[in-house]
């Protein structure tokens, strides 16, 4: 049986890890950036994210990510980013509320992509590598719907992820588009994406309706053959339909929205 601690995938993810360590390293929030003292923090917690390269505690990590209006966030998540990557991989970033879409909302506030070439790389590299090991470890520490998500929000784009996991014809990858499914169809047959989106409203209907139509073309060929999944098979070719093809269907779920 193959350890999954020593796949390519999970090297891979070691490097990424690494050259964020290495990219990232004696970065810190600006001298001047503020937080409020009420609801953030206290003035030396502030401090900290003025020295370069010290380790944060869970909680201020957390309220770090989260807080939405940093004058630059770009320069807090440089800052912490070494450190949160590494939380994330293993688990340790919980968001019971929203999920994990929003941690890929505080990536997208700062401007990531816009960085210099060497640090946007570094940050694309560890968002593939971590989507590429989920996919192919049977149990992530993360689910791989909220990694999705996560890297969708993160990046703004849905497609390349998709890709990726089409790509991967194996039991693993297949379990986990059965999770997924069973995690995302209540929303999809409600015309919803199944999770909070930065975009504007005409972006999230967009990136809905990449997913649904994905799932409704991948889903059965993969899943079509395995026991136990004959009814959320059904749920996601009503998905394909519209109005009353879907809601007079035998197999309509009876859902209320």
């Amino acid at each position: 049986m193959t350890n999954v601690d020593d796949t390519p995938a999970q090297r891979r993810l070691h490097r990424a890890l690494d050259r964020l360590d290495t990219t990232f390293r004696g970065m810190t929030a600006r001298r001047e950036e503020q937080q409020c003292a009420c609801h953030w923090g206290s003035a030396e917690e502030l401090a900290q994210l003025k020295v370069p390269d010290t380790e944060l505690t869970p909680d201020l990590l957390r309220r770090t990510w989260t807080a939405p209006d940093w004058n630059d966030h770009g320069a807090v998540l440089r800052r912490i980013l070494p450190q949160f990557a590494r939380a994330l991989v293993h688990g340790l970033v919980e968001e019971s509320l929203f999920g994990m879409a929003t941690v890929g909302h505080s990536f997208a506030r700062g401007h990531w992509r816009q960085w210099p070439a060497d640090q946007s790389a570094a940050v694309w590299e560890f968002l593939r590598a971590w989507w590429a090991q989920s996919l192919t470890d049977p149990a992530p520490p993360v689910p791989v719907h909220e990694v999705l998500a996560l890297c969708t929000e993160a990046s703004t784009t849905l497609g390349p992820w998709l890709a990726v996991w089409e790509a991967l014809d194996d039991r693993v990858a297949d379990g986990h588009l059965a999770e997924a499914a069973a995690h995302w169809e209540y929303d999809l047959l409600g015309d919803e994406l199944p999770w909070d989106t930065w975009d504007t409203r005409n972006d999230r209907d967009a990136l809905r309706t990449e997913l649904a139509a994905w799932l409704v073309r991948c889903a059965p060929a993969r899943l079509g053959g395995r026991h136990g999944h004959e009814e959320l098979l059904h749920r996601i070719r009503l998905i394909g339909l519209t109005g009353p093809a879907r809601w007079d269907d035998p197999h309509w779920p009876d859902y209320r929205y």
